[in-house]
């Protein structure tokens, strides 16, 4: 699928499911190509791999404000990413094994404990 149509798809399944953002959308396909890459690998990826990948890249991106951000965009549990993917599914942008579930997305972790209490106040640079 070429970029320009799976932003239009993007477009389409957000408006379809106005719990989120469209940001969120491109967020959790930008976690997805992180999470591979992070992997070295291509192709499928569990639910806990791209929770992994999913707050590493949060972190990475957004730092201290990642659960402000994803709040933002209607993203408050790890539950969300899973109606995001499987919103993703049904719209055969991504796909999926039998193995796969919205219950591999179910309360996973919790944003503040992880993107708040978990943060790593080291600042890059500075000994």
């Amino acid at each position: 699928m070429e970029d320009n149509n799976v932003v239009t798809e993007l477009e389409r399944v957000a408006a379809s499911d106005s719990r989120y953002r469209l940001e969120a959308y491109v967020f959790v396909m930008g976690s997805l190509e992180y999470t591979l890459s992070k992997l070295g690998r291509r192709g499928h990826v569990s639910g806990a791999e791209l929770l992994d990948g999913i707050k590493e890249f949060a972190r990475e991106r957004f730092g201290l404000t990642a659960r402000m951000v994803l709040e933002h965009w209607g993203v408050r549990k790890t539950d969300d990413f899973g109606e995001i993917v499987f919103n993703l599914v049904a719209a055969r942008i991504l796909g999926k094994t039998e193995q796969d579930s919205r219950e591999d997305f179910r309360n996973v972790y919790d944003f503040r404990e992880v993107f708040e209490k978990e943060y790593d106040w080291k600042i890059k640079g500075v000994t």
